[in-house]
């Protein structure tokens, strides 16, 4: 085993360990050196001197040995040496109190007698504090804001031996950002805050205040966008610094005042037609307000207050686009609803009613703006007459008659109704129909037409149409006169009543006929002494008739479709009065006097003849009325001879009559007219007598009737 070294020297500059010093020993590989407190002990193998013994405690006394060791073994241990280990460090506990003070604390430290701590800034700047103290804390003062420092401490023993050193970096707080600046951005409600960068500050926090609320903007530069700020709304900015000391002193509060909300509670009405009242509700922090109101056609207008309302001029029919916008220092409030606002559309001009019958008028206008329906409505009478159509033109019909009417031409639209302020128009229909009661004959040609008046203030036309043209009779009471109606004719009588109104439907037709014409010529013929023919010309509207020849001892009649007709039993020489009765289809009667009719005298009976001397011939008869004159014709081959006796006579002679030929004797009355001798003649019996020679020139008469023959 190699020799046993020689301690020159043991020291303690830690705490915990003790250096030992001692002359190499030859052949030694190693050293082994060990350190005991009397409880325990802590060995430690080491290539040479010095060699140091760590794990000790402090402020302790140890035994230190040494012992040298190679291959052969280890030597026996060194003459010891005593040496106690230095005092522990204090563990300081350092803080910033503010931005300019440092705290600095410790536990007591076994065994010390006093401590003494230094504090210099890192960066080496300034000068370097130091304090010696009995006690476990002290603080700093009248430091630098936010820098950084070096805080070295020790304690140490009764001999003034210090013992272990503790450094400490600690920085002061930072000071109070200054120079703080808000810029608020209206339009996206938010603000940056700005500020001089304080030394030592790592971040910086803005503190966003406004009742209740806070927000908070963190950040490591000088500058800090607070977002989502509220409208209407005041807040209280503060900046406060940061780092790892802690936080300065907040800034003095910035006062921000946003801009102010979008006016709410909007009401747009009409307080009348043309004049548009905007309100709204107040808004905080509203200065003042603005009122845009833009109109469909592009024009606009505005209204700047500092109320809560604003009038505008309105035109019918309009659609008009309203915002209101609030202001003040911080600029104009977002953009709000935008209301639109359609006013009534327009009353319809250029009005215009025209009848097309008098119960059904159509009513036309000019389109109007903002309309997107028309309610025509009509009331009078008991009811109302609607009609609601797109178009600018309605037809109501079935309307009362004779009625005043108010129409009004109200205009609708989809957004705003119905403008109720439009006028109506007056207009009154055409007179009711009257209704005929009773048509009745006054005299020939004269018809009294009656009707039930339903009208005030009409005048009533009545018409009689027919083939043979119009009648009219015209009354404002109720009924009046056709005059000179044709007879024969057939009419529609129908009535209508005018007012100012207009004219109302024809009544229902009533037909009326007139008694048929009498006929204009009747003509009498006899044609024999009993029968007599008459004929008529055609009476119009006559479809029968019905002739009368009457005298006092009796009356001859005839009913016929024809305009002729043969009477018999007519009594020779008497005086008749002719009556003619012209029956229509229906029944109507017209009785028609003529001039009367004088039968032809009776014919004369006992016609003889008797030879005179000279050739002559004497004609005899027995007369039926001694006041009637009669001639007497006899014809012949050899001529043809007549005599008219005197009046009151009953015989005639004819005088140098040829004998030898045969003679047609024909004894008639001659009447006052003369041309009837001709026709009575051919009424009388004719009688042929020949008158022969008898050895002179006038011979015998024979009468030759039928089979007979007469000789005188």
């Amino acid at each position: 085993a190699p020799d046993i070294p020689v301690i020159d020297q043991a020291y303690s500059k830690l705490s915990n360990s003790i250096t030992v010093e001692w002359r190499a020993v030859p052949g030694a590989t190693n050293y082994m050196l060990t350190a005991e407190d009397g409880d325990s002990f802590v060995e430690t193998i080491v290539k040479n001197s010095p060699g140091t013994v760590t794990g000790l405690k402090p402020a302790t006394l140890y035994r230190i040995t040494v012992r040298s060791i190679n291959s052969g073994g280890k030597s026996q241990p060194s003459p010891f040496r005593k040496v106690k280990t230095v005092l522990a460090a204090p563990i300081l506990s350092v803080r910033s109190l503010s931005c300019d003070s440092i705290a600095v604390s410790w536990k007591a430290v076994h065994m010390a007698a006093g401590f003494s701590v230094s504090l210099m800034r890192s960066d080496g700047l300034g000068r370097m504090l130091k304090q010696n103290t009995t006690n476990t804390s002290l603080i700093f003062t009248n430091l630098d804001p936010g820098a950084l420092y070096t805080i070295k401490a020790y304690a140490w023993n009764a001999n003034g031996m210090p013992g272990d050193d503790f450094t400490y970096n600690q920085r002061t707080s930072p000071n109070a950002p200054v120079d703080v600046k808000v810029a608020f951005n209206s339009a996206a409600l938010r603000a940056v805050v700005s500020w001089m960068p304080t030394e030592g500050a790592l971040t910086y926090s803005v503190t966003v205040s406004s009742g209740l609320l806070k927000l908070r903007c963190n950040t490591s530069s000088a500058s800090c966008t607070v977002p989502s700020l509220q409208c209407s709304s005041e807040y209280y900015l503060s900046v406060t610094a940061y780092n790892d000391a802690g936080s300065s002193e907040p800034t003095d509060a910035v006062s921000l005042k946003t801009i102010p909300c979008a006016p709410v509670n909007i009401s747009i009405e009409e307080d009348e037609p043309g004049h548009l009242l905007v309100s709204w509700s107040s808004v905080s922090l509203g200065h003042y307000y603005v009122v845009f109101v833009k109109s469909d056609d592009g024009l606009e207008v505005h209204c700047n207050t500092s109320y809560t309302q604003c009038h505008f001029q309105s035109d019918c029919g309009f659609t008009y686009f309203i915002s209101v916008f609030a202001y003040n220092k911080a600029g104009q409030s977002p953009l709000g609803d935008v209301f639109n606002y359609t006013t009534a559309p327009c009353c319809p001009s250029d009005f215009r009613a025209v009848f097309t019958s008098s119960d059904t008028v159509r009513v036309s206008w000019a389109p109007v703006r903002g309309a997107d329906l028309y309610e025509t409505r009509a009331a009078g009478g008991s009811a109302v007459v609607l009609c609601r159509d797109t178009a600018t033109a309605c037809t109501l019909s079935a309307l009362q008659c004779s009625t005043p009417y108010n129409i009004t031409v109200y205009s609708f639209s989809e957004a705003r109704g119905s403008n109720t302020s439009c006028a109506p128009q007056h207009v009154a229909t055409a007179p009711c129909s009257p209704e005929i009661k009773k048509i009745s004959k006054e005299g020939l040609s004269i018809i009294s037409v009656q009707w039930q008046p339903n009208n005030e203030e009409a005048t009533y036309v009545v018409t009689a149409r027919g083939e043979a043209g119009l009648w009219h009779c015209t009354s404002t009471r109720n009924s009046c006169t056709l005059m000179d109606l044709p007879c024969g004719s057939a009419f529609s009588v129908s009535a209508i009543a005018r007012s100012p109104a207009g004219q109302s439907f024809p009544s229902y037709s009533i037909p009326l006929e007139t008694a048929p014409c009498c006929p204009n010529d009747l003509t009498l013929t006899q044609v024999t002494q009993s029968v007599t023919n008459i004929s008529w010309s055609v009476g119009r509207g006559a479809q029968t008739y019905v002739t009368t020849l009457e005298s006092p001892t009796g009356q001859a009649k005839c009913h016929t479709l024809q305009t002729y007709c043969l009477l018999g039993c007519i009594t020779c020489g008497t005086n008749y009065t002719v009556s003619l009765r012209a029956i229509s289809e229906t029944g109507l009667t017209s009785s028609c006097t003529y001039q009367g009719y004088s039968s032809s005298a009776c014919c004369p009976s006992g016609v003889k003849l008797y030879r005179l001397s000279n050739n002559g011939i004497r004609v005899f008869w027995r007369a039926s009325d001694e006041t009637i004159n009669y001639k007497a014709d006899l014809h012949g081959s050899k001529g043809n001879f007549s005599c008219t006796p005197s009046k009151g006579l009953s015989h005639c002679d004819i005088t140098k009559i040829p004998c030898g030929d045969v003679y047609t004797v024909v004894v008639a009355p001659v009447t006052d007219k003369g041309p009837k001798l001709t026709i009575f003649s051919s009424f009388c019996p004719k009688k042929i007598y020949s008158v022969t020679c008898s050895g002179s020139s006038v011979g015998m008469v024979i009468y030759r009737g039928k089979s007979n023959a007469k000789h005188i």
